[in-house]
């Protein structure tokens, strides 16, 4: 009688090198550029610097070395409120963030939710450009 398996070998499924991080870099798109840089400025008390090429501008978010991003104005860059959702650090406390949402064009959508006690909390909200944006913070 003759047997349903085979002896073929199996590829490995299992990474060799993983990555430190899965992401490295995000873009959050606009079309009145300067205004969703104002909005994060504004949110965040910081001011964002500003690069332009002969396409796109972009201003970048500070960093100190981990993953970096930044607004990002010209062609292919369309703001829509069901693209990936990416959650940005929200601090200590993400209501310090939140709470400036609304004074320039933002939208709640999603109040201060707890995750779980090692989690931690997120919110969500719309940008001033449309751009369905989280937060996150472990208190």
């Amino acid at each position: 009688m003759g047997s349903t398996s085979t002896n073929k070998s199996k590829k490995s499924t299992k990474i060799k090198s993983k990555p430190l991080d899965f992401i490295s870099w995000f873009e959050i798109p606009a079309i009145n550029f300067y205004q969703a840089v104002g909005f994060y400025n504004h949110i965040y008390e910081f001011e964002m610097e500003v690069f332009s090429n002969n396409e796109h501008t972009m201003a970048i978010f500070p960093s100190n070395g981990g993953i970096g991003g930044a607004i990002v104005s010209g062609p292919g860059s369309i703001p829509h409120e069901n693209g990936t959702l990416i959650y940005l650090n929200g601090g200590k406390d993400l209501n310090k963030v939140l709470g400036r949402v609304e004074e320039v064009g933002g939208r709640i959508v999603m109040p201060k939710t707890l995750i779980n006690e090692d989690a931690g909390y997120f919110a969500i909200f719309f940008d001033c450009e449309g751009n369905k944006i989280a937060l996150h913070s472990k208190k």
